[in-house]
This record gives structure tokens, sequence and C-alpha cells, in this order.
């Protein structure tokens, strides 16, 4: 579904990004770790378009992509969440999923003067949409609550919610544990898992709780110091010499600690 290729990101002379290639499977849930500062979230920033590469390229189902907008890699279907969870934080929880969808009749002046009929059924149509996802979520019991008020786990949550708001097809997920409950966690997971087999979501992960990628995630992908170092399952990546020195500067004789 997505093919990196040689992808370069460079902030004055610092490369974040130095010359990664990568294939993103379409149907997968694909893990991606490495140490901080291994240029995993700049990655993402590039490849979602919030970020320009320097050099290099990425397709989207053979498309060309590079460097494409946010908003319109959104109408192609590929969406990603940011480690701190981007709500509105004075709207409702409903409220906040309904703000999704683009192009809402709404939105323009004509329509919001002569043509209410047909914006209050969109809106019933979106408010019904809404309650289908909180429910699929099991967070229904909130949809009422300003999204301010949420734990930063239901919050995680929220942002999954808006995933499926549109037609997604590829979904990028930065750090969705930091700062959630074992708990929630796991409500997360289950949610993930269940999009990607009820209704075909590929998934790129960024996480690292290795219990939670060893769940989820095959393949895994490893970067340090913004290259791709190791692909495979997750025991395979664990096993790696490579993977174990670039988190902890050292030999095998110390690979039972590595990503516990």
């Amino acid at each position: 579904m997505i093919v990196v290729e040689n992808l370069v990101k460079t902030f004055g002379g610092f490369h974040a990004v130095d010359g990664a290639s990568l294939r993103i499977e379409q149907g997968s849930i694909t893990g991606l770790i490495g140490p901080n500062g291994a240029g995993k979230t700049t990655l993402f920033n590039v490849i979602s378009g919030v970020l320009q590469p320097t050099s290099g390229r990425v397709t989207m189902m053979g498309e060309d992509i590079t460097g494409l907008p946010p908003h319109e890699l959104f109408h192609k279907g590929l969406l990603r969440t940011f480690q701190i969870a981007h709500e509105f934080s004075s709207m409702t929880v409903r409220e906040n999923l309904m703000m999704v969808p683009g192009a809402q009749s709404g939105e323009t002046l004509w329509n919001a003067w002569f043509g209410r009929k047909g914006i209050a059924e969109e809106e019933r149509a979106l408010m019904a949409k809404a309650d289908e996802v909180l429910e699929f979520l099991t967070i229904d019991h909130l949809k009422d609550e300003k999204a301010g008020n949420l734990s930063g786990g239901q919050k995680k949550l929220l942002e999954l919610g808006r995933t499926m708001m549109v037609d997604a097809k590829i979904v990028f997920l930065d750090e969705v544990g930091a700062g959630v409950n074992r708990t929630l966690l796991n409500t997360i997971g289950d949610a993930i898992i269940r999009l990607n087999k009820e209704r075909d979501y590929t998934f790129v992960v960024i996480e690292h709780d290795m219990d939670f990628i060893g769940r989820l995630c095959d393949p895994v992908i490893c970067m340090a110091e913004g290259r791709v170092l190791a692909e495979g399952t997750l025991a395979e990546i664990k096993a790696n010499e490579q993977v174990i020195e670039a988190y902890l500067g050292t030999g095998l004789k110390n690979k039972d600690k590595v990503m516990s």
C-alpha cells in the first residue's frame, strides 16, 4: 500500500531521516520501533504531508504522493494521529466526531441560508454515524462529555474514532499508548484489531510498549539514526544484534534486557 524509497529529511545539517526505505503491505498492522531520536515521528510527518521531504519518494497504491499536503492525503484515505491528542476541548465527544467529514453542506453560506432542510438531514446522518463509532469504541457513554474532560486514553480513542468517520484506508498511529493506562490501552488494541479484521484498515504504529507491539504488529520495523535497521517478527527483531546495540549500545550478552 505504501512504498517509501530513499527518504531524506534534513534540518540544517542534521539528517532526521537518512535514506529510509520500507514497504507497508495492505491489510497489515506494522509496528515501527526504535530508540528516541531514531526518526520515527519525522518519517510519519513526511509520509503524511506534515513535513516536506528533502529528497526521496513516497507512493500509495502506486500513486506518487510525495510532498502532498495533509488535506489531500486525507481525501485519499491516509490519516494520522499524534503523540498528544488534538481535540476540540470545548466541544462534546460526539461533536468532535461530527466535525471530521469534509465538504459538509453547512459550510457554504448559500446552504446555510437556503438549504437548512438538507443540512439538518446531513447532521442527523452524521450524528448517527458518530454514535455508531462511539459504540464501537465502547465510549458511547461519553458522547455528551466535553472532549477536554477526557482522560489521556479516552482522547486517544476519540482520535481513533475520527479515522472511522471517513473512509480511511491507512492510519498512522504515533505512540497511541503514551500516557494511557493498561486497561484503556487494551481497549485501544481491541479496536485496532477489529478495524483491521472487520473493516480492512491498514495501520502503522509507533509505540515503545513492546507487549502492545507484540500483540498487534507483524511485521515490525526498527529504525535507528534515521535509517531502517531491521524488519521481521518481534521475536526476530529482539534477537537482532544491531537492534540491541541501537537500544543499549552493547552486544548480545545483554539481549534479555532489550525492549523488556
